[in-house]
């Protein structure tokens, strides 16, 4: 038996209204199992994980929004990648769109492809900003925040602390602490 699978995401707890609109929607398009959490999307999610290992051949998952389910373009290929694998359609409803027909399939990569197009004509202009601050002299760098502590690095150090702890003291690096107790 099939079945049609909903996964809802928010990325804090004070998303109340989006997350219970989302819980709502995903009812109404006929989810008989949800999968929901409350974490950022670079965290570790792990009602995703046992969302994807939950899903049969043949069932559907639903997300109201593509942001719900993919970090970036590389993460949304390696999940339509398992889903398809797994012979699972992805249907994505505030698109309209869904994967188990050949239309759906298309647009779906042609939107990743935009989407990485754009991305990378971004980091193509940011990298000529940069070049171009760089040549005029306005362009620095971050200043190295692990080195303005240096002092207290070594008097930590001639504590007796070790380089970790040091680190976490600080909050940098024990990276940072080694090249610093190095100058």
């Amino acid at each position: 038996m099939t079945a049609i699978v909903g996964y809802a995401r928010t990325s804090t707890l004070e998303q109340v209204a989006g997350f219970e609109a989302q819980l709502r929607d995903l009812t109404a398009a006929g989810c008989t199992k949800l999968f929901q959490e409350q974490v950022s999307s670079v965290a570790k999610r792990q009602q995703l994980e046992v969302c994807m290992e939950y899903l049969r051949e043949g069932d559907t998952l639903i997300v109201t929004k593509l942001d719900r389910l993919a970090r970036n373009v590389a993460h949304l290929g390696q999940l339509v990648a398992t889903l398809k694998a797994k012979g699972v359609s992805l249907r994505i409803l505030g698109l309209g769109l869904d994967t188990s027909t050949s239309t759906g399939e298309l647009i779906l990569n042609m939107m990743g492809a935009v989407a990485q197009f754009e991305r990378q004509m971004m980091l193509e202009r940011q990298r000529e900003g940069i070049a171009k601050a760089k040549a005029d002299g306005k362009y620095k760098g971050r200043a190295p925040t692990a080195m303005k502590q240096a002092q207290r690095v070594h008097e930590l150090a001639t504590e007796g602390l070790k380089r970790s702890e040091i680190a976490q003291r600080l909050g940098v690096s024990e990276r940072s602490v080694y090249r610093a107790l190095a100058d």
